[in-house]
């Protein structure tokens, strides 16, 4: 009996002594696989740190982008607006140059006709002066006034004088006083090779001062009473200009592409044609030329 609790105590003591290194291979286990854990805990750690600082940089750098489109779009709107204004003033300056060498070329016809006028005068008091040199009274005959002939027109100052007059007060930008000149123009001398011109002007003005609608109906006269007259074209632009600003956008972009189809090689028609273009529309091709007759 006892030898057998002596085995069964050797056999328990031989598996206690068995258990002992498995239990320390166990822990030793447990230590590696912890140690690894933080191992890779430390690595996650500096990963995300990294990609926080990376994150940091992106976004400086998106910013900073940000920034730089913002600033290109300001940039670009102002260039824009730049553009647009400039065309605005270009195409201003271009209209106001336009009527100037209208006018200049008014300016110029007319006195050609004065120096025309003082030079008959001239020869007709050196006709007078040989008269009197042989002897034959009389005196040279004054010249008649040039207009309708009857009272009122004789009390009105010469054609040249008032058409002069106003003119220059038109150019000088004194729209009140010179309308009323062109005006009596046309009440005294209807008749004249001026009096379309002064007709055109009396809507230039009204244009000038933004009232449209009466410049639509002036420039109307100044194509219908006198259609071959030297601003027969210029009104029929400034017509079309008039009617695009009332909005009439149709009818101002029929009346410039009459136009170009009447006076296609003038300068009118070469604005007519920027003026569309800026519109966005095409402008009408003019017509072929006619062929010669065999």
């Amino acid at each position: 009996m006892r030898v057998r609790n002596n085995i069964y105590g050797l056999v328990i003591m031989s598996m206690l002594f068995a258990a002992v290194p498995s239990a320390y291979g166990v822990s030793k286990e447990i230590i590696q696989l912890q140690t690894q854990v933080q191992t890779l805990s430390d690595q996650v750690a500096r990963l995300q740190q990294s990609l926080d600082e990376r994150m940091g940089v992106l976004r400086n750098l998106v910013e900073q982008s940000t920034d730089s489109v913002n600033k290109m779009s300001v940039a670009v709107n102002e260039l824009q607006q730049k553009s647009q204004a400039q065309s605005s003033d270009t195409n201003s300056r271009l209209e106001q140059v336009s009527g100037q060498v209208q006018s200049l070329h008014d300016t110029v016809d007319e006195l050609k006709a004065r120096l025309a006028k003082i030079t008959k005068q001239l020869d007709d008091m050196q006709q007078g002066g040989q008269n009197i040199a042989a002897g034959q009274p009389g005196m040279a005959a004054v010249p008649p006034t040039v207009g309708g002939g009857n009272a009122a027109a004789a009390s009105a100052p010469p054609p040249d004088v008032l058409y002069n007059n106003a003119l220059r007060d038109y150019n000088a930008g004194k729209y009140d006083l010179s309308s009323q000149e062109f005006s009596d123009y046309l009440k005294y001398y209807e008749t004249t090779d001026r009096a379309g011109d002064a007709q055109f002007y009396l809507a230039d003005i009204e244009y000038r001062q933004g009232n449209f609608d009466a410049a639509v109906k002036d420039y109307d006269k100044v194509l219908e009473q006198y259609p071959g007259g030297s601003k027969a074209s210029a009104a029929q632009l400034k017509k079309g200009y008039a009617l695009l600003e009332l909005g009439q956008r149709e009818a101002g972009v029929r009346e410039l592409n009459s136009l170009i189809a009447r006076y296609p090689r003038s300068v009118e028609a070469a604005q007519a044609r920027d003026r569309l273009k800026r519109l966005g529309v095409t402008a009408s091709a003019p017509p072929p030329p006619k062929s010669k007759p065999h």
